[in-house]
């Protein structure tokens, strides 16, 4: 019987470490940090020091002058980086210490040109708008459909993709984000073949699903389904540190020295060796342990779905096109206001990731057992109960809603001259800020769009809803950030 399967949480990460590069190498050096054996005459300036600060830096430790040799030999890190390439069945890979928002805009710069048009799904993160800044790609927007019974975004139809590069047939690569935020999927090989019919790769924001393609009740992971790139997180779905993220890439439509290029000119030349070495653990435990660890996750998300619809007006989105371990919990029936229910959940120790209205969005994942979700679920079930009222129907955020209208390029409206004007003013004028209510951080208004009154409403709505108005200059959205008129 493999190990997994005698007891509820796989093995001692140091059962890992011959198959993890990285986590050895870290193990070894933080062993002797703290046998006394080490006198660092590098960075980071703690020198393993804990009586400065404290604990907080317990475990630091720099990749280059602690995991490896400080002269960027490198051969650590493409080793550890090919075995990941060899996972995910890609040609290139690499760790970054930035999350997926570092992938995203290292991913943007490596596809086209300044000024050329990408077909990019509206309900991605911020980050790849920060990415077409960058790289100065002009987006063409495709939308999914919502569903009307919830109030949420579907998968991206192949269809709508191959109108927009039939439309539009010099754009240079089509990016999308799927699994949508809400876990909903689309026809990834569909998407695939559609881009490369019109000769452009397909490049997949995959930040939530490091662990699909590793169970055969898991859809396909992006490099399988035919995507060119995808990046992911590996401190989301998969047990690494904070920031961890994995970049991955078949070279065929993408050149690997590019690839290099814009990886590096938007990475740390100091990466932290613990979110490195975490990376690799994380690999190496899902190529051990990810079809068992996978398993007892969806068995775990299918037990939640099935008692929160035992609860009068409680639903769940569930289905062929949602992915099988989101748990997405929706309240309208039960009258009960997400926010209000995500207080009481918070007072209990058990953070979820997003609340609005009518949606509690929790984050199940490998390292939960069957137990822990189910008690996570009682809490939640007790707390909706304390605030049910009269059901109502679901309304739309505003991420999912709001129709952009681009009139200048992103880089152009990132660089051109701004003002604050009132709220009443901006309707009709350029936007020179990105506006998102966060979660999930889907821009409403981002750079170089119509500032139009359905979209300040809907964002006045959030945050009447006591949602959080993120990365606006003036989150009380009495005044906007404009283009200056000539």
């Amino acid at each position: 019987m493999r190990m997994a399967e005698q007891q509820s949480d796989p093995r001692d990460p140091r059962g890992l470490r011959a198959d993890a590069p990285m986590l050895d190498a870290w193990l070894k050096f933080t062993s002797r940090s703290k046998a006394g054996e080490l006198l660092p005459m590098c960075v980071p300036g703690h020198k393993q020091r804990q009586d400065l600060v404290g604990d907080v830096i317990a475990g630091d430790a720099p990749f280059y002058g602690g995991l490896d040799s400080i002269k960027h030999a490198d051969s650590l890190r493409v080793d550890a980086e090919r075995r990941a390439a060899d996972l995910w069945g890609a040609d290139w890979c690499r760790f970054s210490v930035a999350g997926s928002t570092h992938g995203n805009q290292a991913l943007a710069l490596a596809v086209g040109q300044p000024g050329q048009q990408v077909i990019i799904n509206r309900t991605l993160h911020r980050s790849l708008l920060l990415g077409l800044v960058l790289a100065g790609l002009r987006p063409v927007w495709v939308r999914p459909e919502l569903d009307a019974s919830s109030g949420l975004p579907a998968g991206v139809a192949v269809s709508t993709v191959r109108a927009a590069l039939a439309a539009h047939p010099d754009a240079c690569g089509v990016f999308l984000g799927d699994p949508s935020y809400v876990g909903t999927i689309s026809d990834l090989a569909g998407h695939a073949a559609a881009a490369h019919e019109a000769g452009v790769p397909l490049i997949v924001d995959a930040a939530w699903a490091a662990h699909l393609g590793f169970h055969p009740e898991l859809p396909p992971h992006g490099i399988a389904a035919g995507a060119d790139a995808v990046v992911t997180s590996a401190h989301k779905a998969l047990p690494a540190y904070t920031q961890g993220a994995l970049v991955l890439a078949r070279t065929q439509r993408l050149k690997e020295a590019r690839l290099d290029r814009a990886f590096d000119a938007t990475h740390t030349t100091s990466p932290a060796g613990s979110i490195m070495a975490s990376i690799d653990a994380a690999r190496a435990l899902l190529a051990a342990d990810g079809e068992w660890l996978c398993g007892r996750l969806i068995r775990a998300v299918a037990a939640a779905r099935q008692r929160l619809r035992e609860v009068a007006g409680v639903d769940v989105l569930d289905g062929p096109g949602v992915e099988p371990t989101k748990l997405v919990v929706l309240l309208a029936g039960a009258g009960a206001h997400g926010i209000r229910v995500e207080a009481d959940i918070i007072a209990a120790g058990m953070a979820v990731e997003m609340a609005d209205r009518d949606t509690i969005v929790p984050i199940p994942v490998i390292a939960d057992n069957e137990d822990q979700v189910s008690a996570f679920i009682e809490v939640l079930i007790a707390a909706i109960e304390r605030h049910r009222g009269p059901p109502r129907r679901p309304v739309a955020a505003a991420s999912w809603t709001v129709e952009p209208e681009t009139v200048l390029a992103p880089r152009d409206a990132f660089f051109a001259q701004n003002e604050t004007v009132p709220a009443a003013a901006a309707v009709g004028r350029v936007s020179a800020e990105l506006i998102a209510p966060y979660p999930p951080g889907v821009p409403v208004l981002a750079p170089g769009e119509l500032i139009t009154a359905a979209a300040v409403e809907a964002l006045r709505q959030v945050a009447a809803d006591g949602g959080r108005i993120a990365y606006a200059a003036d989150p009380s959205l009495q005044t906007f950030q404009v283009i200056a008129r000539p």
